[in-house]
């Protein structure tokens, strides 16, 4: 059984985030702020955790930052900041979904379904020029330094590497690294593409946008 954790300082939220996790058929546990989450992760291991962002003494940012310091675990930000410099640096920390509040519950549960049904066993090592992607590992080299990147970024650089030389609809990406319809709110293909090119530095020249249409990763020559 799927263990998730809920944080977040208003128990309104973290009960009814809780009832939907529970009808969904996972374990769930809750904490109150960012140090009771760090603690619990510390003693226990969770699938997804669901993590307010702005709580009191400790943040959701610094949290999950102090979490994966000993932890990998896959983490949706819930926030009322809903600004595109709020959601490019909740991913730049490391965030696999980002939900602005007031939210959707069922939605959050697809997400949470979307995160868990991807974390899968590969067996094949990709490699284009000095970048190499283990899929049975999950790591991502440039020129023999492992890149840390969210599942999200790992899964849309993997998306589009195996679809190298082909011309990728928005769209396309979407469903098929997200999963389900994302189109109403597509600026998060964008944000993870700014970060993916910051990433992978020099072989950012690799990721070609597409006016119009969308991306192209390039093969090797």
């Amino acid at each position: 059984m799927s263990k998730i954790l809920i944080v977040d300082d208003e128990e309104m939220i973290r009960e009814m985030i809780r009832k939907y996790v529970l009808h969904e058929g996972y374990e769930a546990v809750t904490a109150k702020d960012g140090l009771e989450a760090i603690e619990l992760c510390r003693k226990n291991d969770f699938d997804v955790i669901i993590m307010d962002i702005m709580m009191p003494g400790v943040d959701g940012y610094k949290a999950y930052q102090r979490i994966c310091e000993f932890r990998e675990i896959p983490c949706i930000f819930l926030s009322a900041l809903s600004q595109e410099e709020d959601r490019i640096y909740g991913f730049d920390v490391g965030a696999d979904d980002y939900v602005t509040k007031p939210f959707s519950p069922k939605e959050l549960m697809m997400r949470i379904k979307v995160i868990l049904k991807r974390r899968e066993n590969v067996t094949e090592k990709i490699v284009i020029d000095g970048l190499v992607i283990d899929e049975q590992a999950r790591v991502v080299t440039v020129d023999g330094k492992p890149l840390s990147l969210s599942l999200k970024e790992y899964e849309l650089l993997l998306y589009l590497v195996k679809n190298r030389g082909i011309a990728m609809r928005r769209e396309d990406i979407l469903s098929k690294v997200w999963d389900y319809d994302y189109y109403s709110d597509d600026r998060t293909l964008d944000t993870h593409i700014k970060l993916l090119r910051k990433a992978l530095g020099d072989y950012a020249k690799y990721i070609t946008t597409l006016r119009g249409v969308g991306y192209r990763f390039e093969k090797d020559s």
